[in-house]
């Protein structure tokens, strides 16, 4: 086991704990000057004292991986490659500072992440006042506040994930159809109205309207479609105070940021329900991780299942830790979810060369591409076209 990180990992969750090293070392039956050199990463961690310490605190051996490490390096990396700040450190000093103090390095992260938006909403504000006021320029950093609470949390969400697993499982205790328990459990438990319509618009194919309990549903979706929507609003009905306490540990700083983290936490809590996780996890160790057979098997879309697959990090029962990506033509990502220790950069183009280009001149067909990314690692990236034939309405929430 690599010794890297291993020393700040022990000294947070001894300091987390109020331990002394002296009390510590006597819990884990070692020297306090042996639990120092560790925590100083003099020594390396051993399989025992690694068995010990994760008794005596009750964490998984996986949080002494080195991914979280990863990401904070990439994270920290991109700050000092801002132009405006205009200075040029060394990667391996980034790397070290995230060694001896994760801590400082996380809080470094995140006040250039609020310099930014800041920076960005005066910008706003100072184009709107010189302007006709029509507001034209667009501000993405609430997408990238959300986007990096599920970052951050390794895009799984424990408490909302297993309320999702569970509810399922109390819903088809008689075997029955998810489409219809769920259509039973919004129309009986929360007197929610359904109608299928025909004629809800070329760009909208659900819309839900709280004043009425009413939940309007494109026929144009398909059934595996219709029954994420269903979902999604039984999210906000019967787990709303849950998502609610959720979205106040992300410190979200603008309205906008609280909606559209409402929204994600609300769709992750369908894909966990269409998809339980540990049916969904054997099925997938089983099909060998095989998206379009999981696809075929559970009548569920592409982007469905790569997405779900990206959540699969549940501690003792994690799975292949898949990155998920969504590209159109121009480049634009509108979609990034990560399991990974890969860092998506939230400045800058991507490399003409990522396969995700090709695809687009072979449409349906996949491709495979393994390529070097800027954190050192090699990945496998499996990429191929999806076709969309709207985007949803939904009212705030």
């Amino acid at each position: 086991m690599s010794k890297t990180f291993v020393g700040s990992r022990v000294r947070q969750l001894r300091n987390e704990r109020g331990f002394s090293q002296a009390a510590l070392a006597q819990m884990l039956e070692i020297s306090p000057s042996y639990l120092n050199q560790i925590e100083h990463d003099v020594r390396p961690l051993t399989v025992a004292v690694l068995l010990r310490i994760t008794e005596v605190f009750g964490v998984d051996a996986t949080f002494f991986s080195s991914q979280d490490d990863t990401r904070l390096v990439a994270e920290l990396r991109e700050v000092t490659l801002d132009r405006d700040l205009d200075i040029d450190v060394d990667p391996t000093e980034v790397a070290e500072m995230v060694s001896a103090h994760p801590g400082l390095a996380r809080a470094v992260v995140n006040l250039h992440r609020r310099y930014r938006i800041t920076t960005a909403q005066l910008a706003a504000a100072t184009e709107e006042r010189f302007s006709d006021g029509s507001g034209s320029g667009s501000i993405t950093m609430p997408h990238e506040e959300v986007r990096d609470y599920f970052y951050q949390r390794q895009n799984y969400l424990h408490e909302l994930d297993t309320a999702a697993e569970e509810l399922t499982i109390k819903m088809r205790l008689h075997h029955g159809d998810l489409a219809r328990e769920l259509t039973r459990r919004l129309t009986e438990v929360h007197g929610v109205h359904i109608n299928r319509r025909i004629d809800l618009g070329d760009t909208v194919l659900h819309r839900y309207d709280p004043a009425t309990k009413t939940l309007e549903i494109s026929n144009h979706l398909s059934l595996g479609q219709q029954v994420f929507k269903m979902a999604a609003e039984l999210a906000y009905l019967e787990f709303g105070d849950l998502i609610d306490d959720l979205v106040a540990q992300g410190k979200f700083t603008s309205d906008e940021s609280h909606t559209l983290a409402r929204l994600g936490l609300a769709n992750y809590f369908a894909a966990a329900a269409v998809l339980p996780y540990r049916q969904f996890h054997d099925v997938a160790e089983n099909f060998r991780y095989d998206v379009e057979r999981l696809s075929s098997f559970y009548s569920i879309s592409y982007e469905t299942i790569a997405h779900r697959l990206s959540t699969m990090q549940r501690p003792s029962m994690r799975g292949v830790p898949f990155s998920f990506v969504r590209v159109d033509r121009a480049g634009n990502m509108s979609k990034r979810q990560s399991a990974t220790g890969f860092h998506f950069s939230s400045s800058g183009g991507t490399c003409p060369l990522w396969n995700v280009y090709e695809t687009f001149a072979n449409p349906g067909k996949i491709l495979v591409q393994i390529a070097q990314m800027p954190d050192g690692r090699n990945y496998m990236w499996v990429a191929r076209t999806v076709e969309r034939r709207a985007g949803p309405v939904w009212s705030a929430r």
